[in-house]
């Protein structure tokens, strides 16, 4: 008897079956049976349910002479079923990686209870992906169970059968069976939800819900949403019959003229010249049911309720008429006032600028103000020791404030003490660009610090490459970059990449990178602490996985590769950390396997960490893709594994300055199984993995020696001459007649009264 019956009723949705049964029969967990019927599909899904079924023993394709509907197919496989559990899962949604096993864990942690609820994610067509509205209810609960008589709240979890795992005997032995027409779901929903005496949940998106853009009956307006009445009736039925159920007659009601009410006011199911009729049959279900002493809920909902029981549908309209003006009015009233903050903001800005530059003030910023990080941070921590009178102060955003460390100066982005600092600083450091609007005065030094030795094509090598300067303006880009006066570099090719793909007016300078100063020196203390704090024995082989962003994909996450099986690869003794880009660090997709992956201790989810030099210092090797951090980290001479299964979209999508198959800092792979073998064997870490690093090194690190943040400091706050500062690899260069850049000297810093 398998673990799971997976049911999938089947009907017109040939274009979306394929991957639906991939969904469920890829998942790592195995022990399952996929019972799929075909509703007398007029399409090709009947051949296509055959063909899975030939190839894999646990698919059972079952035809109906005649076309049933969606819950009646769902009773048919429901009849077949024999795991230990039922699943359904609609035939043009999916399953994400991993869903039945961490399905499995939370059952066997909670002792097999009678339902297991997990979370969805909408998938539009366009590509946006928005979760469920009730995950915090889901992970309220943690591995605990319940009864919706003592937890009342988790009445309102999504109301479909999909996003539920019912045991079997629980299931038949309440004699549940799903009824003809639309809404089927939410009688069987809510009957299992009151009956279970205990209730799971698993704080997991188990389910591409998917927003088809047309075909959808839920999004087909028409007489058949008037079957919502039809099973909330069923539903109030059964109560009528189970008095011991009474208690649950008020939180039913509630939620059946809620759902009403939503139907109603959808374009997309009920017509306009269905409205007044769908309004009365909800008027007379309210009357009709309503329980003795309900109070209607707060919130918008609760006029819609008062309304259903007094006054026709004329009132109601005039309702949501006024409903639907509030915001456009909220918004426009919004507008102006943003309007006129920002004509104040921008006199009192420019007042500002008519004040003195403060040679003692300096101000940075990492990430798009993320928070402190990165060359500037490095920066500000070497100036507060060289020269202790110039005063640094950060621009972050409010979200990202818990990233301060203690004791730091900061202000918020777009604040007006954003744009005050930024008129009087004598030096902005950032590793991007400063917003367009922000004024650069003569005798102020802007030093641009990068982020990282590029591989991918930068700047004005874009041109050409439109999916990876999608919504990127390279002229706006040009003007801002026009402000540098110093341009940091880690080497001859990073500097030579840099005037190319930036032609602007900045002088380089060979300091090599800030950042990587702690990677050159080294710092044990630290990366025990980082060990520590992440939970990872100290004795422990620690592979960090650090996997860039894809332009080629909307959104620009792909999973290249399998977290799961590259951790359970590594073995005992081992610990997989994930270092996610940081731009990713809010996609959907990381609520998926990783999360499930990093609570069941297989790996370390490490993208929020703030530091990703800590990462690095507590890790033993590398495995990533095209991520500059390959070049941070070979400050370390430590290995790195290059894993390039989609090299070749990648580099005709985004473009890259040299191949990095062909030139790698260790071995290079392709495939899971290519990746796993490498450190079973042993590879990662052998002569030839040496070999090519110390290569990579020579070329790639040449001006990393841990004093890069001393030079920019003395060179450019203290104006000292760099001579005694060089790197060695720089005075070499220079020995064999190779010159600095090109472009101006940094202009010196000195305080300027701007006259009106």
């Amino acid at each position: 008897m398998p673990r799971f019956s997976i049911v999938v009723p089947v009907f017109k949705v040939q274009g979306y079956l394929r991957a639906c049964l991939d969904s469920v029969l890829d998942q790592s967990f195995t022990d399952i049976e996929l019972i799929a019927v075909d509703d007398c599909s007029p399409d090709h899904c009947g051949d296509i349910l055959d063909e899975y079924a030939a190839r894999d023993p646990r698919v059972t394709a079952v035809h109906l002479p005649e076309n049933v509907g969606l819950g009646r197919a769902r009773n048919a496989g429901l009849d077949l079923a024999t795991g230990d559990y039922v699943l359904f899962l609609d035939s043009d949604d999916s399953y994400t990686p991993g869903l039945l096993r961490a399905v499995d864990d939370r059952l066997r942690t909670t002792d097999d209870p009678d339902l297991l609820v997990f979370d969805h994610v909408r998938t539009f067509w366009w590509g946006r992906a928005n979760r469920g509205t009730t995950s915090e209810l889901l992970a309220q609960i943690g591995t605990g169970t319940f009864r919706i008589e003592d937890d009342p709240a988790y009445i309102h979890l999504f109301l479909v059968a999909w996003n539920k795992a019912f045991r079997r005997d629980f299931f038949l032995k309440q004699g549940f069976r799903f009824a003809p027409g639309l809404y089927e779901d939410a009688p069987v929903s809510y009957l299992a939800m009151i009956t279970a005496e205990r209730i799971g949940c698993l704080d997991r998106v188990g389910v591409e819900y998917r927003q088809r853009r047309q075909g959808a009956i839920t999004r087909t307006p028409g007489r058949k949403h008037f079957d919502i009445f039809t099973q909330y009736e069923g539903l109030f039925a059964f109560l009528d019959g189970r008095p011991e159920f009474e208690w649950a007659r008020p939180l039913l009601f509630e939620r059946a003229l809620d759902h009403m009410l939503f139907v109603l006011a959808c374009d997309e199911r009920v017509a306009p010249a269905d409205r007044k009729e769908f309004h009365r049959e909800t008027a007379r279900f309210y009357r009709s049911h309503v329980p003795r002493g309900f109070t209607p809920p707060r919130g918008p909902r609760r006029t819609e309720f008062r309304l259903l029981s007094a006054l026709p549908y004329a009132a109601y309209a005039t309702h949501r008429r006024l409903r639907a003006m509030a915001p456009a009015t909220r918004a426009h009233t919004e507008k102006l006032t943003k309007r006129l903050h920002h004509m104040v903001k921008q006199a009192w800005y420019k007042a500002q600028l008519m004040r003195r530059l403060d040679p003692r003030l300096a101000v940075y910023a990492a990430g798009h103000h993320r928070g402190v990080f990165g060359d500037p941070a490095a920066i500000h921590a070497r100036a507060g020791q060289l020269a202790p009178h110039i005063k640094g102060v950060w621009v972050v955003q409010a979200d990202a404030v818990d990233q301060v460390p203690p004791g730091t100066d900061y202000v918020l982005a777009g604040s007006w003490s954003h744009y005050a600092v930024m008129a009087r600083a004598t030096y902005w450091i950032n590793q991007f660009n400063w917003a367009g609007n922000l004024v650069k005065r003569r005798g102020t030094t802007h030093i641009q610090t990068h982020q990282g030795t590029p591989l991918k094509y930068m700047g004005l090598d874009l041109l050409d490459r439109p999916a990876g300067r999608h919504g990127f303006n390279l002229r706006a880009m040009l003007r801002r970059s026009d402000r540098w006066d110093v341009s940091l570099a880690a080497s001859r090719y990073a500097e030579e990449v840099w005037q190319r793909a930036y032609p602007c007016h900045f002088t380089s300078l060979r300091t090599g990178s800030p950042r990587n100063d702690v990677l050159v020196r080294g710092d044990a203390g630290r990366a025990a602490t980082t060990r520590e704090r992440l939970g990872i024995p100290a004795t422990d082989t620690v592979v960090l996985y650090a996997p860039t962003r894809r332009d080629y994909r909307a959104g620009g996450h792909v999973q290249r590769v399998d977290p799961e099986r590259l951790a359970r690869a590594l073995g005992p003794g081992h610990t997989l950390v994930v270092r996610l880009h940081p731009t990713l660090a809010g996609a959907p997709e990381r609520d998926l396997e990783l999360r499930d992956l990093h609570r069941a201790g297989l790996l370390v989810d490490a993208t929020d960490e703030a530091s990703v030099e800590d990462l690095m210092l507590a890790s033993d090797a590398l495995v990533t893709d095209y991520s500059a951090l390959m070049f941070d980290y070979l400050c370390l001479d430590r290995p790195v594994v290059v894993h390039a299964d989609d090299w070749d979209v990648y580099r005709v999508s985004r473009g890259a300055y040299f191949d990095i198959t062909e030139d790698a800092p260790g071995h290079v792979t392709r495939t899971d199984e290519e990746l796993a073998a490498v450190f079973s064997s042993g590879a990662w870490r052998d002569e030839e993995s040496a070999r090519r690093r110390a290569g990579f090194r020579e070329r790639f690190c040449e001006y990393e020696d841990g004093r890069a943040a001393e030079r920019v400091v003395r060179r450019v706050m203290l104006g000292e001459p760099d001579a005694a500062l060089l790197p060695a690899a720089r005075r070499d260069s220079e020995n064999t007649g190779h010159t600095e850049h090109t472009g101006p000297a940094p202009r010196p810093a000195q305080s300027e009264h701007v006259p009106g």
